[in-house]
């Protein structure tokens, strides 16, 4: 089953709460962190992908109709052209609401070292530093300019690559009416899916 769905936006822009929303639309399994953190086995594939060796994407998302958040995020060109009929969403929020809610929470985990005990946990959380802090940040997260100026590079740079009419740039705050009009999809009578906020997220880290 081909990936119908890619996320190209960074992580703490409303991933979760997409996630969601695509199960509720029928579009799941959607692919997310939370994968990772259930199974830290997955982290081996995108390993692989981060050392560029050739990773076989329909082994990654057997079972998955959709995905979003890091680590799919990153690799959103490999992805996008593995599977020229999904459509891309870049999600987006306010940067300096981005950029609060990203320190609070991911980077606070990347700054506070955990001793695991179990390898696969380990090296879930070493490939995640590796793409989040190494790659997608240059190894600086203490710096805001150098982080939002990562966050304004991705989204340039989905916005120039990837066709208008197969991309969705998305506020999760919209709801539900421009996602369900670019999925071609009535809209729900339930509310939109509000979830992980950053007390929620900072529980599901002391859980895990």
């Amino acid at each position: 089953m081909p990936l119908q769905v890619i996320g190209a936006g960074f992580g703490r822009t409303g991933t979760l709460s997409l996630k969601a929303a695509l199960e509720q639309l029928g579009l799941g399994p959607c692919y997310h962190m939370l994968e990772l953190i259930q199974d830290p086995a997955r982290a081996s594939h995108w390993q692989a992908a981060l050392d560029g060796k050739a990773v076989d994407w329909n082994e990654v998302f057997t079972g998955f109709r959709s995905a979003v958040d890091w680590p799919t995020a990153h690799f959103w060109p490999q992805l996008a052209a593995a599977y020229p009929d999904a459509k891309v969403i870049l999600t987006l929020r306010d940067e300096d609401k981005w950029y609060k809610s990203i320190s609070s929470t991911i980077f606070q985990v990347m700054n506070s070292p955990r001793e695991e005990v179990e390898p696969e946990r380990m090296a879930t959380r070493a490939m995640t530093r590796q793409l989040i802090l190494d790659t997608v940040f240059g190894g600086n997260i203490d710096d805001r300019d150098s982080v939002l100026a990562a966050y304004r590079r991705n989204i340039d740079a989905v916005r120039r690559d990837v066709p208008a009419d197969r991309l969705l740039v998305f506020d999760v705050a919209e709801g539900w009416a421009p996602l369900c009009r670019f999925l071609d999809l009535p809209v729900p009578e339930t509310a939109f899916p509000r979830s992980n906020s950053t007390e929620e997220f900072q529980q599901r880290i002391l859980e895990n």
